[in-house]
């Protein structure tokens, strides 16, 4: 099997067309119906369905297209990634994260890296799930989210555990106050991000699941400034990490939970199992230094 048997049968996939599909991949059907033939022998199973109305993705070849499109997207990205580094005669560093990590240390990081005269950074917000997914298919090189994900392929590492806070409109009831959940669940809930799922919606929703307490959802949005401006305009309330409180923004207030175990974790994701780079050793001693400072309270 080669690389073209992947990208024709990809093409035919999303046609679900062999005329449209020869079109886009610049050859004449025949051919086209031939390869994708040889492909089905290959695997032993049939792809499509083949009838009046056109074609049909079998389940296996539904299947099949998911891992397929993930081979050419890493093989693309592997291909771009090394005509970068020749170009630049560097070495590209990817890093995915989170918005809400991104206003505690996670620039110091950055600005650490980057002051490597052999290293071009790319950053890159990503769902933790999304990381996962990126670090296998090596787009990126680490990732910084909140969501714990069970993968053989990736490793994570918790940073630290970060408090949640509560975000209220300014001269809400408890806005002088430190609430329970009980409390918080009497007012309209904002959620973030809105997808994909799952995310720290899913966290915070499991929380008061979790204390017996039903929520009424007033609102969904993906951005979590989009969340805080809905916060201000007293559309509901939300809960966000500790760092969020960084963000200066008018009409809010930030105040810390009764309950201080309720907490969202900082989780770093490596691949599995690779020998770290020098780069990765660098910015694994940067983490350390950043993460103790954290802990430390030297950086709250």
């Amino acid at each position: 099997m080669e690389l073209r048997h992947l990208r024709y049968f990809c093409v035919v996939a999303e046609e679900l067309n062999l005329t449209c599909a020869a079109e886009r991949l610049h050859m004449s059907q025949p051919p086209l119906s031939r390869q994708i033939k040889q492909l089905e022998m290959e695997v032993g199973a049939e792809l499509f369905e083949r009838g009046p109305r056109g074609l049909r993705l079998t389940p296996t070849g539904l299947f099949f297209q998911q891992h397929a499109l993930q081979i050419l997207e890493k093989v693309d990205a592997t291909v771009e990634a090394t005509r970068r580094m020749a170009r630049s005669q560097r070495v590209l560093f990817g890093i995915g994260f989170v918005p809400s990590v991104f206003y505690g240390q996670l620039p110091l990081l950055v600005r650490g890296l980057r002051q490597k005269d052999n290293v071009e950074l790319t950053l890159v917000e990503l769902t933790t799930v999304q990381q996962v997914q990126a670090l296998k298919a090596g787009r990126i090189d680490i990732g910084f989210g909140r969501l714990r994900i069970d993968d053989p392929d990736v490793e994570q590492e918790v940073l630290f555990d970060e408090p949640l806070m509560a975000a209220l409109p300014e001269g809400h009831p408890l806005a002088d106050t430190t609430p329970t959940l009980e409390e918080l669940a009497r007012y309209p809930l904002i959620l973030f991000p809105a997808k994909p799922r799952p995310s720290l919606a899913d966290t915070v929703l499991g929380l008061f699941r979790r204390h017996g307490l039903k929520v009424e959802v007033v609102q969904e949005a993906n951005e979590l400034q989009t969340a805080l401006g809905l916060v201000a305009s007293e559309i509901g309330i939300t809960l966000v990490p500790e760092q969020v409180k960084r963000v200066r923004r008018d009409g809010i207030v930030f105040v810390y939970l009764a309950d201080k175990s309720l907490t969202s974790p900082v989780l770093c994701s490596r691949r599995r199992g690779e020998k770290p780079s020098p780069i990765m050793q660098e910015a694994n001693a940067i983490l350390e230094v950043l993460v103790e400072n954290r802990r430390t309270g030297r950086y709250p």
